[in-house]
C-alpha cells in the first residue's frame, strides 16, 4: 500500500510539473490560439520596463513598434531573443518603439538570463498572463509589429520561429 501511494504521489508531482511547464513555458502555436491578428488595432495596456520607462498601447499606436512576448525557459524564445536584440540595436535609434514583455516570468530570472546571454534591451517582467492575454491565448515567442497608425501589420509566432532577416524585412518595410 505504501509503495502504491508513493507511486501515486510521484505521478501527481510529475503531472503538476508538466502542467506548470505548459502554463508558463513554451507552447506550440496553433492558428486558432491567436487572438490579435494582422489588421487589428493595438490594445490599451501599460508596462513598466526594466530601465524605468513606461510603454503603453496609446504610445505605441503613434510610432512604428515591435512588441515581443517571451519566457526564457522556452527554447524557441531563447532562439528568438538574440534576433530581437539585433533589431533593437539597429532600430531603436531610428524611432522604433520596442516592448519586450515576459509571460509568466519574474524580474530576477530574466535579469540572470539577460546577463548570461549579453542581452541589453529593456524588458517588462510580468509574473502572470494578464498582459499577454490581451494579445494571444497561446504560443511564445510572439512578435507583433505595428505601423504609426497602431494597426498590427505583422505577427510572428513559433511555427516556425522567424529568422532575423524575416523580422528585419518586416520592420524596415514599416519605416518606408
Amino acid at each position: 500500500m505504501k509503495k502504491k501511494c508513493r507511486i501515486l504521489g510521484i505521478g501527481a508531482v510529475l503531472s503538476a510539473a508538466v502542467f506548470m511547464f505548459f502554463l508558463c513555458g513554451c507552447i506550440s502555436d496553433r492558428e486558432e490560439g491567436a487572438f490579435l491578428r494582422e489588421g487589428d488595432m493595438l490594445p490599451d495596456f501599460e508596462a513598466v520596463m526594466s530601465d524605468g520607462s513606461c510603454v503603453s498601447g496609446e504610445m505605441l499606436r503613434k510610432r512604428v513598434s515591435c512588441i515581443v512576448f517571451f519566457n526564457t525557459s522556452c527554447p524557441d524564445c531563447r532562439k528568438e531573443l538574440p534576433s530581437i536584440q539585433r533589431l533593437y540595436d539597429g532600430y531603436a535609434s531610428k524611432g522604433v518603439s520596442f516592448a519586450v514583455i515576459s509571460r509568466c516570468e519574474g524580474y530576477s530570472s530574466i535579469m540572470d538570463y539577460w546577463g548570461k546571454n549579453g542581452l541589453e534591451m529593456p524588458f517588462s517582467a510580468q509574473d502572470t498572463r494578464r498582459l499577454y492575454s490581451l494579445f494571444a491565448n497561446s504560443g511564445i515567442p510572439r512578435v507583433y509589429m505595428s505601423g504609426k497608425d497602431g494597426i498590427i501589420r505583422h505577427v510572428f509566432a513559433d511555427n516556425p520561429v522567424p529568422s532575423y532577416d524575416e523580422l528585419e524585412a518586416a520592420l524596415s518595410g514599416l519605416l518606408q
